[in-house]
């Protein structure tokens, strides 16, 4: 009974590793990083900016409140969380400027 568990388990390992057929068309549906559009076109998927826009935003809160050191210091991380925020995503959207294969 155990090789017989074994043996299933690792049979059912295998089964999501094995290539579907229905992964392999390019019908206009999205199956993958890359798809062909109505148009016969190849279409790449692209990064939206989330992660950087998250990052972007604490990096630049803890660097504006570093540099402002006067009173509240409230401005300074306000404005440096909205700065960071616009280059991190900035950054991010545009890291993968290669062409989708």
């Amino acid at each position: 009974m155990r090789k017989f568990a074994l043996a299933f388990a690792a049979a059912t390992l295998t089964v999501p590793v094995m290539p579907s057929v229905a992964l392999a068309n390019h019908d206009g549906y999205y199956h993958g990083k890359t798809w062909r559009g109505s148009d016969g076109r190849l279409r790449c998927r692209k990064k939206n900016g989330t992660v950087g826009l998250i990052v972007g935003g604490a990096a630049g809160a803890l660097a504006g409140r570093a540099i402002d050191t006067r009173g509240e210091r409230a401005t300074g991380t306000i404005l440096g969380a909205a700065a960071g925020a616009l280059v991190g995503r900035e950054i991010d959207r545009n890291s993968s400027k290669r062409r989708c294969r």
